[in-house]
């Protein structure tokens, strides 16, 4: 008897969630790493956190809202959130990040809810992060560090785990010293430097550890970038065929958990991860894809962006996020049932400006109408005109979508008249693929089209022109 292993419709990214979901990390265990050595670099241990933010500029509610998406970021890294604390100040503590009346709170709340990690909205300096762990008798990890554990758990292509670990070693390396009494690499032994807590000096096989850590975490940096710099020229030989070639390519950007993935599924069939986390999805998805009047171009899937996203990441991957650089069009995908849209536009646009993307021509989508408020959704309307406003989960607004690309899709710019013979069916596939029949005629002497093409191609026809 024979027995199916899958069922015919389930798509890889169905898999990649089922293996996900059965990967998930089980409270009480602890998920750290004691030597350097072994990875060169810590993974985190997120349990039951407690999260702390400052509030520096801007409204309540951005603060509020902030918080919230740390509580999320949290919650996809494995963590159980306990509570939220917000601290209102001019500009984040030089010490302690909090302020010293607000650390005592903060270790109140602690010791009350039991909880094992202080996650702080922001990035911490060494001297901050040493700090908070020595008077809140806990682990403290900043946004930085979360958004990098996120990553390093969903990266699954090589490119895609070589980025991550060239951010987190990034990261880390200033840092070694930072990461509190338990890993500290200052403890001298017996013999030079005298005493468990080493010498006035901090001298002896402590310090010479840590120097040995930084050695090798340079040296897989160095390597790093130069496994990540041929994997980018990969990419770009990928690339320049399909500008050879005249295919237009289409970006897909926006702020992660908006709804990237599923778009792509919708319109392409791609069959890629779709959950309902933070950051589900790394790896950059391409796809064919054709308009009504029969023109092919490339839809591709990008990491998705946040508020504050870290520089390292921002570093690592940029190799992945030129895709949308040399793209002929950026479909921005904004989730309509977001308390702060307008804040998702903002930062998705911070990022793209890094990286060069900004002057590509944007069509903005709203997604997730299907689970907007109707007000909210008429505001929007308002604000962006023209904007297409879709739900990548029912399929309201996708043909509009469809047409909308259609239409900003780069033009070949050369109208000709030509006749070609029955026999060159080839030819007339290629105009299709690459260009745009506007009139077609049969006559004796065969098929008789009105296109508009690119030079390469006009070149190529020029011989069968009428």
């Amino acid at each position: 008897m024979r027995t199916e292993l899958f069922e015919p419709d389930v798509t890889t990214g169905e898999l990649e969630l089922e293996e996900r979901h059965s990967l998930r990390r089980v409270a009480g265990l602890s998920t750290e790493l004691t030597d350097i050595t072994e990875v060169e670099y810590r993974q985190l241990r997120l349990e039951r956190v407690v999260l702390v933010g400052v509030w520096t500029e801007g409204s309540a509610a951005d603060a509020d809202n902030s918080l919230t998406e740390l509580a999320a970021l949290a919650e996809t890294a494995g963590s159980q959130v306990l509570e939220g604390l917000i601290q209102r100040r001019s500009r984040p503590d030089a010490a302690t990040f909090i302020g010293r009346g607000k650390v005592d709170e903060l270790r109140d709340v602690v010791v009350a809810t039991g909880a094992d990690t202080v996650i702080c909205d922001g990035e911490l300096s060494p001297s901050q992060l040493r700090n908070l762990e020595q008077q809140t008798k806990v682990k403290v990890v900043d946004r930085t560090a979360l958004i990098l554990d996120i990553f390093a758990q969903h990266a699954k292509s090589r490119e895609g785990k070589a980025q991550v670990e060239l951010a987190q070693l990034q990261y880390l390396l200033p840092r070694l010293r930072g990461w509190g009494e338990s890993l500290s690499r200052q403890s001298g032994g017996s013999g030079r430097g005298g005493g468990a807590g080493g010498g006035v000096g901090l001298r002896g096989p402590g310090e010479t550890k840590l120097e040995t850590d930084r050695r090798r975490i340079n040296h897989r940096i160095a390597k790093l970038r130069r496994e990540i710099k041929s994997m980018r020229t990969v990419r770009q030989t990928k690339r320049s065929r399909r500008s050879q070639a005249g295919v237009p390519a289409v970006a897909i950007a926006g702020y992660t958990n908006a709804g990237k993935s599923s778009l792509l599924n919708r319109l392409t069939q791609a069959g890629v991860l779709v959950e309902n986390a933070l950051f589900a999805t790394l790896d950059p998805t391409t796809r064919r894809a054709a308009a009504e009047d029969g023109r092919v171009y490339t839809l591709s899937d990008t990491v998705g962006f946040v508020r504050h996203l870290p520089h390292q990441i921002v570093e690592a991957f940029r190799s992945t996020l030129e895709e949308v650089s040399y793209a002929d069009l950026v479909v921005h995908v904004v989730d309509g049932a977001d308390p702060d849209p307008e804040g998702q536009v903002v930062a998705v646009r911070e990022v793209l400006s890094e990286v060069g993307a900004d002057r590509i021509p944007e069509l903005l989508v709203v997604n997730k109408v299907d689970a907007a408020d109707e007000e909210a959704l008429l505001r929007l309307k308002r604000i962006w005109p023209d904007a297409v406003f879709v739900s990548a989960r029912t399929g309201v607004g996708i043909e509009d979508l469809r047409a909308a690309i259609a239409h900003r899709l780069p033009r070949p710019a050369v109208d000709l008249r030509v006749v070609l013979p029955y026999d060159r069916g080839d030819l007339v596939a290629l105009i299709h693929r690459h260009g745009q029949v506007l009139g077609t005629e049969h006559t004796e002497a065969g098929t008789e089209l009105r296109v508009r093409v690119d030079e390469r191609l006009a070149a190529e026809l020029a011989t069968y022109r009428a």
